[in-house]
């Protein structure tokens, strides 16, 4: 059995809102939303590959809250579990820097306006549950 490797997807949390980001790459995914993040690299942990990863594609400072329950297969040997997450203190507001061209702040009634990927549906309906709450 091949080992599986993390990818990490932030539920940005900030004033009752959620962040969604828009890919702008690879095409077959590209206008499509996403929770934010990427890959745990070796020797990283999931809330670390978060923070890095925020810092990478948005240009904030966040930290990981808490892991979201469950985990959704990606291609192989990829599988998602996602944290919530929110913006430090003194963060720069996030910047579409890189494999986004847009991003929204949803409010848990605009949560659905936007085409979520496949994969990032549950999530974003874990991730809802703790907007309204």
């Amino acid at each position: 059995m091949t080992e599986r490797i993390v990818v990490v997807g932030a539920a940005l949390l900030d004033e009752g809102r959620l962040l969604a980001a828009r890919r702008s790459a690879p095409p077959e995914l590209a206008g499509r939303w996403e929770l934010p993040g990427g890959k745990v690299e070796p020797g990283e942990t999931p809330e670390a590959a978060l923070e890095r990863e925020l810092r990478e594609e948005l240009g904030v400072e966040a930290e990981a809250v808490e892991r979201v329950a469950g985990e959704w297969p990606l291609k192989p040997p990829y599988v998602l579990q996602v944290w919530t997450a929110r913006l430090r203190p003194a963060s720069p507001d996030p910047e579409p820097l890189e494999d986004h061209d847009a991003l929204r702040w949803l409010t848990s009634g605009e949560l659905w306006d936007v085409d979520w990927l496949d994969q990032d549906v549950p999530a974003v309906r874990e991730a809802a549950a703790r907007l309204g709450a």
